[in-house]
């Protein structure tokens, strides 16, 4: 594991052992110890898309673990404009010991991690977002739930969030069931390799069904980055797949919620369900800063050996 670009970068025992990472990690941290293996190392944050959770998380966690992240807006470096995506990853591989790159295309990403000579994660593009996906089942699996007997719906658009949920889902034995508007599936080509990983899900058009008797309902926005121009006909899409009080009425009564935010609240999701005791958003946002601290301390001892 050289970089994570994507979940399938990853292997069912990577990802428990980053799992259990991910646990010692944070419950140290809440007890007061101090663990600095990335004392003198540098992170790169490479962001062509605006951020909350996935800069803050990578900030705060290169500083907890004794290194330094240092923040590269879209604006500064122009990547691909002002200077070729080889050149920038090529330059900061002579500077700093991993990049995050925060893009639209996933061959950027790709790219870089061809050309720069330091691991590389991607921390979001427009066909995966494994970070966010490894804190979901991180959320899920600390909350004592076991995966390989999960249901988990996942209602809304077949986005990039959703790519990298049923490749970990493959992975992991959690049992899927997509429902969205024809036209929004999730792309056919992540589909065949979750298929090839072993995978169980299905796709359907009807809400109430992928809901009924779940463990988990998951949702995210209908619109996303760079997709404003169809907002319109999106919400008019999407609408009869909001995840609202009579929606989770069909999931078992345990069934958490999740959502990877931001939220667009009163379209996707109800302020009631969101903000309800059945959510978990907040522990998915808290868990990110945990399980990327547990990949890059991981991607530092794969590029020593």
């Amino acid at each position: 594991m050289m970089h994570l670009l994507s979940i399938r970068d990853l292997t069912r025992q990577r990802v428990d052992d980053i799992f259990r990472l991910t646990a010692e990690l944070k419950s140290g941290r809440k007890a007061g110890e101090l663990s600095t293996p990335l004392a003198g190392r540098v992170l790169a944050l490479v962001f062509e898309k605006p951020s909350l959770r996935t800069r803050v998380t990578f900030e705060v966690g290169m500083a907890q673990l004794g290194g330094v992240a240092v923040y590269l807006a879209a604006q500064e470096i122009q990547m691909g404009v002002r200077e070729s995506v080889g050149d920038v990853a090529r330059t900061l591989g002579r500077w700093v010991n991993f990049i995050a790159a925060r893009t639209y295309r996933q061959e950027t990403v790709e790219t870089m991690a061809r050309l720069a000579g330091v691991p590389v994660i991607n921390a979001l593009s427009d066909l995966e977002h494994p970070c966010q996906a490894l804190a979901d089942f991180f959320t899920l699996s600390e909350r004592g739930l076991d995966l390989e007997r999960l249901r988990l719906a996942w209602i809304g658009d077949g986005n990039n969030v959703c790519h990298s949920i049923l490749l970990l889902a493959a992975l992991m034995g959690v049992d899927v069931s997509v429902a969205c508007p024809p036209g929004y599936e999730p792309d056919r080509s992540i589909q065949t390799v979750a298929r090839a990983l072993g995978g169980r899900f299905r796709i359907t058009p009807d809400a109430r069904s992928a809901v009924e008797g779940a463990d988990a309902l998951y949702t995210d926005v209908w619109t996303s980055m760079g997709q404003d121009v169809e907002r319109a006909a999106r919400l008019e899409a999407f609408r009869p797949y909001q995840v609202n009080e009579r929606l989770l009425a069909l999931a078992k009564p345990t069934a958490v919620v999740m959502h990877c935010l931001p939220a667009h609240r009163g379209e996707e999701i109800t302020d009631g369900v969101l903000d309800g005791p059945q959510s978990v958003a907040l522990d998915q946002s808290e868990n990110r800063l945990h399980v990327q601290k547990a990949v890059l301390v991981t991607l530092l001892e794969a590029s020593n050996e």
